[in-house]
């Protein structure tokens, strides 16, 4: 099967080494890597659709980080755009009030620590709100 070739997207010397080494990280997220292999296919002339089944996307997706490379350069290799992903279905603040409450106060039932639930039943939310993404983050602080 003949692979199919494409209008090669135009990038200078610079673009395509920080794409190969973005496209070779170890450390990158995963994204960001699969966008820089791609984009570095698109510069060799591979066609939307052929980059689309390597990577294992959409070939409009390749469209748009074609658009994105053309517009942003290597700045806005796995960037995600805004508006898109999950939407919170918290209130906002809630996030911030977990945090505050979790390094500054202790629960009222003298606890050592929160509880899911008794964190939960503080704020005004289920216990499962987020799947428990209120915690992520915290240890990291």
């Amino acid at each position: 099967m003949a692979i199919t070739t494409a209008e090669p997207l135009v990038m200078s010397e610079t673009q395509r080494a920080e794409l190969a080494r973005m496209a070779t990280s170890t450390m990158l997220p995963h994204r960001q890597v699969v966008q820089a292999r791609a984009l570095l296919w698109a510069g060799d002339g591979v066609a939307n659709e052929e980059i689309a089944r390597r990577v294992g996307v959409d070939s409009d997706a390749v469209r748009r980080w074609r658009r994105r490379f053309a517009w942003k350069g290597t700045s806005g290799v796995g960037v995600i755009a805004k508006g898109r992903g999950r939407q919170s279905s918290l209130p906002p603040g809630t996030v911030e009030e977990v945090l505050r409450l979790t390094h500054k106060e202790l629960p009222p039932d003298g606890s050592t620590h929160w509880s899911t639930r008794s964190m939960a039943a503080r704020v005004g939310i289920g216990k499962d709100a987020e799947g428990n993404n209120l915690y992520i983050g915290v240890s990291d602080l």
